[in-house]
């Protein structure tokens, strides 16, 4: 029997989203809740921010920069995400789609979500973030890889969905990107403060939804074994008992990792609390493209004064 704790607020719903809102592998975190809403009875559809070009596919778009990618969907190079992912799912005997956006601004992402709330009727969206850095609020020693993440975000944040959670896996993963993780427990112990923290879960090796999320990595690793993700090969050993400075795919060697139980560990937010301790989210809601929206955290980063990066003193 599974230990999976899921939260109150999606007891009732009917048809949850499940929005992959870093792009690349990111949907990847979100295996163990699709199984374990799958398990309670729930529909449960899969969406990822792509970095594929997903013109070049066979997959005619649903609306302008939106994608249904199905198993027999053609690659459009050798980097495929979402593509060996639905395969992954095939292979199981399951026929699942990944809605595929394109990387735009807010303005487009959000017209994409809109029209996947209608089509399927979705009544709840769970945003997942490989990595911790979706919150960070701005002030930050650094904000890790924003873009996609604050696009995924932004464009949410203004849809008339009643049930809207955002989920991190991976603890520690950011550090690369100059995460200070310090910075993003500060923000955790803010929104709880605001009621926004739902709390901490371990995916455990003997849930079967962690099985199944060790399955489809190991896939991925298998189907796209020159360009391996590297924070789900990471939170995959952290969840099957590695520790430390262990390296399971090349494009690692050149630094120095920390596996740790905290990698397979999911973070639970209310999605509008983190809104509302944001800085700057709100400047990004008319970007119509990626670059728009670089510009306009670049812009709020040099007016703002970072916070000190600090160590966490254990």
């Amino acid at each position: 029997m599974s230990q999976f704790v899921l939260p109150p607020s999606l007891a009732n719903c009917n048809h949850v989203l499940i929005a992959g809102a870093g792009g690349g592998f990111d949907i990847y975190a979100g295996i163990p809740l699709y199984e374990a809403l799958v398990a309670s009875g729930t529909a449960v559809s899969l969406a990822n921010l792509s970095f594929s070009h997903l013109a070049n596919t066979d997959a005619k778009p649903m609306v302008s920069g939106l994608y249904e990618i199905t198993s027999e969907t053609a690659f459009p190079g050798p980097y495929f995400p979402e593509g060996v992912l639905a395969r992954f799912f095939a292979n199981r005997g399951r026929a699942v789609s990944i809605y595929s956006f394109e990387k735009t601004g807010v303005a487009p992402l959000k017209c994409c979500y809109q029209f996947l709330i209608e089509h399927l009727g979705i009544d709840a969206i769970i945003l997942v973030d490989g990595g911790t850095d979706i919150l960070m609020r701005g002030d930050e020693a650094g904000l890790g890889t924003p873009e996609e993440d604050m696009a995924s975000l932004a464009a949410v944040s203004g849809l008339d969905v009643a049930t809207k959670l955002v989920y991190c896996l991976g603890f520690g993963i950011d550090t690369y990107h100059g995460v200070c993780h310090a910075q993003f427990l500060e923000n955790v112990a803010a929104l709880s403060r605001s009621g926004g923290f739902l709390g901490v879960q371990s995916l455990l090796p003997s849930m079967p939804e962690s099985e199944l999320y060790l399955e489809a990595v190991r896939f991925s690793e298998e189907h796209m074994a020159f360009h391996p993700s590297i924070v789900n090969t990471s939170i995959a050993s952290a969840l099957e008992g590695k520790f430390g400075d262990v390296h399971r795919t090349e494009r690692t060697r050149s630094s120095e990792l920390f596996i740790s139980p905290l990698m397979s560990m999911y973070w639970a937010f209310e999605l509008g609390s983190l809104v509302d301790e944001h800085l700057y989210l709100s400047t990004l809601t008319d970007s119509e493209t990626i670059w728009d929206l670089q510009f306009a955290i670049q812009a709020f980063r040099s007016q703002t004064e970072a916070r000190e990066r600090q160590a966490i003193p254990h």
